[in-house]
């Protein structure tokens, strides 16, 4: 099957023959090849597609094949590639440990001192630095924020506003509740993760104070049996009674049904919710960001730190592939990126401009609000139990009416303590 890549070879291929015959002499002129290695196979078309003539467009001399594996199956396949020395020359990373791992088995580069690794802040690079965060082994590329997604149809039915505060917030359940059929907050427990991750990780930053707080966990100073970590559980201890009939059997594929069916009004979300609403919901919806403790003035977001780009430390081309990943740090990468995978944000500080009207609400958030990551990503789930898997268990029964949110907090708590020496 014809592909934009091997386009582009060809013409590449017929460029060298034309110089060739020009100049007399054979090698006068050759194209570089880099294979990208990637989970992603989902957007395997928008790389052939759109990114890689975008990029070849400035640099012809350099042919790019876009290589990607399954997700389940991306860890293995890579790692058997990269003993084996079939790897590709630029390796798409994961967040956190497992891209740290390569990079402490010497798999990946060191590219703290890459031509616009400078366009990239501390926090968009702490998914991929050392710990002692000396080196820098990916390139950021995207991350996901958090927030809430809403239908604008039902809300001027009901005559809502959007909710600013943690109280504004509950008045609007309240009404939704009180004066419709609709379910106000549709999201369900079932697959425990969206517990965690569009719950306690949603609107927690707001409450822990963002990086400040997930900095304190690292270092010891801060516990989860802490007051705003407690606050997070007891805001969530309050959301059953509106998220519908039998939810704690609902799944994340159900929550999506509901809401882009009009049968909910809020879905709690994350920003890779919008290209799957885009082509089912036949609504309008908006986004809103996670309601702030009353009183509060700062707010808070969860920006999570998603995908990035290494350079195979075994690879022949490393001088391409620094070109290449010199150009990924663009405003013009930045901007194509964001804009073909709606929901997915472009890391650099690069002003850009999102053509989907959702997304570009998400990412307005940065300009007011501070950013952090996950706060169980880094460092903390290393060890038995996993404090990312701990949060899902707790955060799914505070959901479910069967824990309490103090007790909750000192399972974590003592889970973390089991292993992790500041916490002991």
């Amino acid at each position: 099957m014809s592909t934009p890549v091997k386009g582009i070879a060809t013409r590449l291929g017929s460029l060298s023959l034309g110089l060739m015959l020009a100049t007399g002499s054979v090698g006068a002129w050759s194209a570089e090849k880099l294979v990208i290695e990637s989970w992603r196979n989902d957007d395997s078309k928008i790389w052939n597609d759109i990114i890689i003539p975008a990029f070849n467009q400035q640099h012809p001399d350099i042919e790019l094949v876009f290589s990607p594996t399954p997700p389940s199956d991306y860890n293995s396949a890579l790692q058997a590639k990269l003993q084996g020395g079939t790897a590709g020359d630029l390796i798409t990373c994961r967040p956190f440990d497992v891209s740290l791992s390569l990079y402490t088995k010497g798999n990946l580069e060191n590219l703290s001192s890459l031509a616009g690794m400078d366009n990239f802040s501390e926090f968009a690079r702490s998914a991929w630095v050392t710990d002692d965060g000396k080196d820098t082994f990916c390139l950021p590329m995207a991350s996901v924020i958090h927030g809430f997604i809403y239908n604008k149809e039902l809300f001027a039915e009901l005559n809502l506003e959007v909710p600013k505060t943690e109280s504004e917030f509950f008045k609007v359940l309240d009404t939704i509740k009180n004066e419709s059929r609709y379910i106000p907050l549709v999201m369900g427990t079932s697959d425990q993760w969206e517990s965690a991750t569009m719950g306690f990780q949603n609107i927690g930053p707001n409450y822990w104070k963002g990086e400040a707080g997930r900095r304190g966990l690292i270092d010891g100073s801060e516990k989860l049996t802490d007051p705003q970590y407690v606050q997070v559980w007891e805001q969530m201890a309050k959301w059953g009674p509106y998220m519908g009939r039998g939810y704690e059997a609902q799944k994340y594929a159900d929550s999506q049904n509901l809401f882009t069916l009009g049968r909910g009004v809020i879905y709690p979300a994350g920003s890779w919710d919008i290209p799957t609403f885009n082509d089912q919901a036949d609504f309008e919806f908006a986004a809103f960001a996670p309601p702030v403790p009353d009183g509060q003035d700062s707010c808070y977001i969860s920006d999570h730190t998603d995908i990035a780009m290494g350079i195979n430390a075994a690879s022949p081309n490393k001088a391409a592939a620094r070109t290449f990943l010199s150009w990924m740090a663009s405003k013009d990468f930045a901007e194509l990126y964001s804009n073909q995978l709606p929901g997915f944000f472009s890391l650099s500080n690069h002003q850009i401009e999102i053509k989907d009207p959702v997304a570009q609400q998400f990412l307005s958030w940065r300009q007011g609000c501070e950013q952090t990551i996950r706060n169980s990503y880094q460092i903390l789930s290393r060890g038995t139990p996993s404090m990312e898997n701990e949060l899902w268990n707790v955060s799914t029964q505070v959901l479910n009416g069967t824990l309490s949110p103090e007790d909750a907090a000192k399972q974590v708590e003592a889970g973390l303590a089991q292993w992790y020496k500041p916490h002991q």
